[in-house]
């Protein structure tokens, strides 16, 4: 094949992948999967992974090469869907990149450039799982991991640690750099409430002992700064707690800011429990008070989503992540999440029916005799 056959034949493809039609399938009620991934490590433009002058690249091979795209913030922005997506190279680092669709389940095609994220402080060794926020002080808000080499044990290569670091923007496209967010404790899937709670910014949080292991933190936490520009969590309450044998008995961690609803706060979250074959991420839902968004007024026993199908393959097996969906104005919920850390997918529910799911979907009881009695009384209620 020529150079030219090659181009010709690149272009094509990608143009195929980009102009894909999405559908729908039929689930369990509560929402849709859509057929076909939204983004996959394909989708990445050409131009960020091959060189096209043919003196400098006569086999016209990839010479950056794109491994994966997860774990992708949302926001509704000048009527498109945005998604910034954690990109991930085949040298393992992450990086932020902005990607847009006009239906948002279909045709997203990333801007020209990745994000240049600022640097704060002892430069990141790697950036993922940015959480947006269009805070009603006007600025939008990514709050992320940031991961650096943990200097206390240079020997273990594998020793990292693990900061909330807060960019803002107004368009996109700038981004200003802030301080990273100062706590006892590392954190991860720290995410902004988007309103202000007793005139202070309000924070969800996810407290642990190490890079992976949550330790002795209890599970997702709530904390009120006085300002995003030098965020200090001070004190820390937890307000939905892990559980022994339950999806959230390792870990827990808030997914997207929740959406605001006439009932209550809708969160979407994940849990972590350990297995024969690994860690389990799954996705599960709890709703919190509109006057007192600590107080949790329901939460669906069990999982929301888990892996299905192609999904539980990848680069990390059995692993549903969202860090981002969209309510639209007529109530259609976008939910955008990550297959085994490989490829981003979307689910579609409304705000109406993810309600209903929370306030009527029984409690997780904790012990096999009071699950035995849930089923039970839905038996009776059918008979």
């Amino acid at each position: 094949m020529t150079y030219s056959e090659r181009l010709a034949l690149l272009k094509e493809k990608n143009r195929q992948l980009l102009d894909k039609e999405n559908h729908p399938i039929e689930g369990n009620g509560i929402y849709e999967r859509w057929e076909n991934p939204v983004l996959t490590a394909a989708h990445t433009p050409l131009e960020w992974r091959y060189d096209f002058n043919e003196k400098r690249n006569p086999y016209l091979m990839e010479r950056i090469g794109v491994n994966a795209t997860l774990n992708s913030g949302a926001i509704k922005w000048k009527g498109k869907y945005i998604l910034v997506v954690r990109v991930e190279g085949n040298d393992r680092k992450s990086f932020f990149a902005v990607a847009e669709s006009p239906n948002g389940v279909s045709h997203f095609q990333f801007w020209p450039r990745p994000i240049t994220l600022p640097e704060w402080g002892e430069p990141a060794t790697n950036v993922y799982d940015m959480r947006l926020t269009a805070h009603e002080d006007g600025w939008i808000y990514g709050i992320f991991c940031v991961e650096r080499k943990d200097h206390s044990n240079e020997a273990d290569l594998s020793a990292a640690t693990a900061s909330a670091g807060v960019a803002r923007t107004k368009d996109l496209v700038k981004w200003e750099r802030l301080p990273d967010i100062q706590s006892k404790s590392q954190q991860r899937n720290v995410v902004l409430h988007p309103e202000f709670v007793n005139g202070k910014y309000a924070l969800y949080t996810r407290p642990q002992d190490g890079f992976i292991d949550a330790g002795k933190g209890g599970g997702i936490g709530w904390a009120l700064v006085d300002s995003m520009e030098n965020a200090v969590i001070e004190e820390e309450v937890i307000i939905n707690p892990r559980h022994y044998h339950t999806i959230m008995e390792v870990k827990n961690g808030e997914g997207p800011h929740p959406i605001k609803t006439s009932t209550g706060w809708l969160h979407l979250a994940h849990g972590v429990r350990a297995c024969a074959s690994g860690l389990r991420y799954v996705l599960y839902m709890y709703m919190t008070a509109l006057d007192n968004p600590t107080r949790v007024i329901a939460q669906p026993g069990g999982f929301f989503m888990v892996p299905e199908g192609g999904e539980y393959v990848g680069d990390v097996m059995n692993v549903l992540f969202s860090n981002g969906w969209i309510a639209d104005e007529d109530g259609k919920v976008f939910i955008y999440y990550a297959s085994s850390d490989t490829r981003m997918h979307v689910a579609t529910s409304t705000v109406d029916r993810l309600v209903d799911y929370c306030i009527n979907t029984p409690s997780d009881g904790l012990r096999t005799g009071l699950s035995v009695e849930a089923i039970n009384k839905l038996i009776d209620n059918n008979l």
